[in-house]
């Protein structure tokens, strides 16, 4: 069998039941845990769409931060807020710019 320890979509567990495919599961124990590997998770989608960008990575990038935001108990309008102040603050990326060095304090 191949080791995994990964956070997978609901319906895997049955998708892999009806392959008949031998496996082992089990639900994070605790909202910590589940937060661990939702956080994981997103590492692993987001290098995923850097290896081979898509609409699909984007998408599954997009149902983990939706997970995320629901475990830590955000809203869509937090997120937007928190993106408009950020942009307000810092600016957004539409110039394209490239940091290659600041000079040291």
């Amino acid at each position: 069998m191949t080791f995994y320890d990964k956070l997978v979509r609901d319906k895997i567990p049955e998708i892999l039941k009806e392959k008949g495919k031998e496996h082992v599961f089990f639900r994070a124990k605790s909202d910590e845990e589940y937060l661990s590997y939702l956080k994981k998770k997103l590492l692993e989608e987001a290098t995923e769409f850097s290896e081979s960008p898509s609409i699909e990575e984007l998408a599954d990038i997009a149902d983990v931060m939706s997970a995320l935001m629901t475990a830590m108990k955000y809203t869509t309008p937090d997120l937007v807020s928190a993106r408009i102040q950020k942009t307000q603050e810092k600016g957004s990326f539409n110039e394209r710019w490239i940091l290659l060095e600041v000079e040291n304090d």
